[in-house]
């Protein structure tokens, strides 16, 4: 079992990380003071755009319109580090790595590689969409 989820964090490795320019840190600490915290999985420069990057795994692999909370999630860790670092990230990336298949001959197949690139006017949607979340979140609670 551990073999295929190194296999799959390999396909991640060798194809969305070789676009990393910089990376400013993994497993990063964020948090907007008296609202919500998390940990973000990378943050740096992604094909030349500073960018907050979330690694994912799947059983299966994912359409663009199943992942909003993923792009919430990216828009939430985005904001906080501009809070915390005065940046300006207007792009989020979740690199995806789906399970390999079982295949007729008792092999794996390759893990496939998905990539969610979420930037500009979408990612002001998403950055949008958080707040209203958490406006609402501390309105009923």
């Amino acid at each position: 079992y551990s073999q295929q989820s190194h296999k799959m964090a390999q396909k991640i490795i060798d194809n969305g990380m070789i676009h990393v320019n910089e990376l400013w840190g993994i497993e990063v600490p964020l948090y907007v003071s008296g609202l919500y915290a998390g940990t973000t999985d990378a943050c740096g420069v992604y094909k030349d755009r500073p960018s907050i990057i979330d690694y994912k795994q799947t059983n299966k692999p994912k359409k663009r319109e199943w992942i909003g909370d993923y792009f919430l999630q990216l828009a939430a860790y985005a904001q906080a580090h501009d809070n915390m670092h005065g940046t300006n990230i207007d792009q989020g990336v979740i690199l995806m790595a789906a399970q390999p298949k079982l295949l007729e001959d008792q092999t794996y197949s390759t893990p496939e590689y998905l990539e969610f690139v979420v930037e500009g006017a979408e990612f002001a949607h998403w950055k949008a969409e958080w707040n209203k979340r958490v406006e609402l979140y501390y309105l009923t609670n």
